[in-house]
Formats: C-alpha cells, structure tokens, sequence
C-alpha cells in the first residue's frame, strides 16, 4: 500500500511505496524532490492539504520572527529534518502572518511544537529544545 506525499513546491499529492521513501521520489507534478531534508513554509492555503493529505507524520513549529527562543531554535529545527524525514516531514508556520492557524490550533506561547499524523494532533511542546531533543521527541510520538 502507497503513503500519500504531499509535494513541499506544487503542492500535488503523491503516491510513494514505503520502501521507496528512502529513495529521494520526485513528485508527479513537477518533478522535483519530495524531500530536501529541510523544513518548509507554508500559509494557510497550503497547511490543511498537508496536514490532511500527508501519508507521514507532520511536525510543525509555529513560529514568530520577533521571538529570541524561535529564531534560536531555528537552526536546530532545520538540522532535525535532515534526520527525520522522510519518516516526518517539518513544517514552520509564521504566526504573525497565519493568525488565523495559531488561532485554529489555539497557541499561546512559541515555540511550540505540534506533531500531526493522519490529519490529528498527536502531541505539543511548548518552548524550545535542541536538535537532539527535538529529534527524540518527535521520534517517540510517531
């Protein structure tokens, strides 16, 4: 049975055989990569059909640019993606640009950190946490 993989740049879903996960798909639509082990930004045009459509667990940071923790934790956030997909694709979400999700998905404080598998919440975390902690987190919950 295929994962649906919703595509980082066109946003198309695909149809990607577990076992070829590790092998850097490309999507359907526009051929490019699936995974570019690296986070990426999405508004709230494009979050639902990930979080809904995605075969793999989705963590997502909400973020914001005048926060000292979120932009600390920013690099870490990046390097973790390199070790968790394509097990786990990583989303960051801007809130002072998607008011409307933070709203949604009620945030109070940023960081915070929210894992979604199969269109659910999973989990949450509150504050920031160092690539190893984020890895480690994220991989229990999934």
């Amino acid at each position: 049975m295929s994962l649906h993989i919703v595509c980082p740049h066109c946003h198309a879903t695909n149809r990607v055989p577990p076992e070829r996960l590790d092998a850097s798909p490309n999507c359907g639509a526009c051929h490019l990569a699936l995974f570019a082990a690296q986070p990426i930004e999405l508004t709230e045009n494009h979050f639902n059909r990930h979080i809904a459509h995605n075969g793999i667990a989705v963590l997502v940071d909400f973020w914001a640019p005048w926060c000292g923790p979120c932009k600390m934790m920013a690099p870490a956030f990046a390097k973790a993606a390199a070790t968790l997909e394509p097990k786990i694709r990583l989303v960051k979400i801007n809130t002072e640009e998607q008011q409307n999700l933070a709203a949604r998905y009620n945030i109070r404080s940023i960081p915070t950190l929210v894992l979604f598998k199969g269109g659910q919440e999973i989990t949450r975390q509150a504050g920031a946490m160092s690539e190893q902690d984020l890895v480690l987190w994220a991989q229990a919950h999934t």
